[in-house]
């Protein structure tokens, strides 16, 4: 048996899918125009910049940025032609690939992040209280949890 959205649900709901349907062409534009990086590249750049030494296995920044491996590589080959980031064999063991943020790829995002940080500020954060941002923490963090146990569900 089907069970429909409630007027309220459904409300919630296309408010929601309106957020995803237009953040990202949003973000992706304002980096395209400003910095020549789509927001995916801007999130694999802030991802390196955040780790020990600006490095992650490959595996984990696929992770960390919602990628499957071969598009991951596709956009890290990309990057690694304009210098940004680098990639090795790890030490520990030849079957994994470490990434790192060069320098140049550290002063690209260290030019980025002011024009980025302030369209997600002006799109998301300006008009919300500290309790909104609380509660969009605690909704959207349930909603990514709901995501990632659904997909382990349905590898399994």
């Amino acid at each position: 048996m089907t069970r429909w959205l409630d007027e309220d649900e459904l409300q919630a709901w296309l408010k929601l899918a309106g957020v995803m349907l237009k953040l990202a062409p949003t973000l992706d534009s304002q980096l395209q125009r400003d910095s020549e990086l789509t927001h995916f590249d801007y999130l694999c750049l802030a991802m390196l910049s955040e780790s020990d030494d600006r490095t992650l296995r490959m595996s984990e920044l696929a992770t960390q940025v919602n990628a499957s491996l071969s598009r991951l590589s596709h956009v890290i080959s990309k990057l690694e032609k304009r210098g940004w980031v680098a990639r090795r064999p790890s030490p520990d063991s030849r079957r994994v690939t470490l990434v790192t943020l060069t320098e140049a790829g550290w002063q690209v995002l260290v030019a980025a992040a002011p024009g980025h940080v302030e369209t997600v500020r002006e799109l998301v954060f300006d008009d919300l209280s500290r309790e909104d941002v609380a509660a969009l923490t605690r909704v959207a963090g349930h909603i990514v949890e709901r995501i990632e146990a659904s997909r382990l569900k349905s590898t399994c």
